[in-house]
């Protein structure tokens, strides 16, 4: 996995930012982005990442906060769905018609 072995401040944000159920999530969404062909590199971990947050935002409501809690929110969540797409635009040009041995890797990498 050539690109990872160097990038373990990757792993250190995986492990500072996500909590035990983000990051399970996050490996899920991993290994079926892996599965669909998608390879291993800094633009699926940022993919991945991403996914993670949006489904963070999901889990926040807001219906009865403040309007500038709600204006934050709303354009988070603006912010993390451009970052999703321009992510897997990204992984789309690259997108290998079978899973990829270092996805696997990626995976593995991740849940160590």
């Amino acid at each position: 996995m050539p690109e990872f072995h160097l990038r373990k401040e990757l792993k250190e944000k995986f492990l500072r930012d996500l909590n035990p159920s983000e990051k399970l999530f996050f490996l899920k969404k991993a290994r079926e982005a892996v599965l669909k062909g998608y390879r291993a590199s800094e633009d699926l971990f940022f993919f991945c990442y991403y996914l993670t947050l949006r489904e963070r935002f999901r889990n926040i409501t807001a219906e009865r906060e403040e309007g500038m809690l709600r204006l934050l929110l709303v354009e988070g969540k603006k912010e993390v769905e451009e970052a999703v797409r321009l992510y897997e635009s990204r992984l789309e040009i690259n997108k290998s018609p079978s899973p990829d041995e270092s996805g696997l890797k990626f995976v593995e990498f991740f849940s160590e």
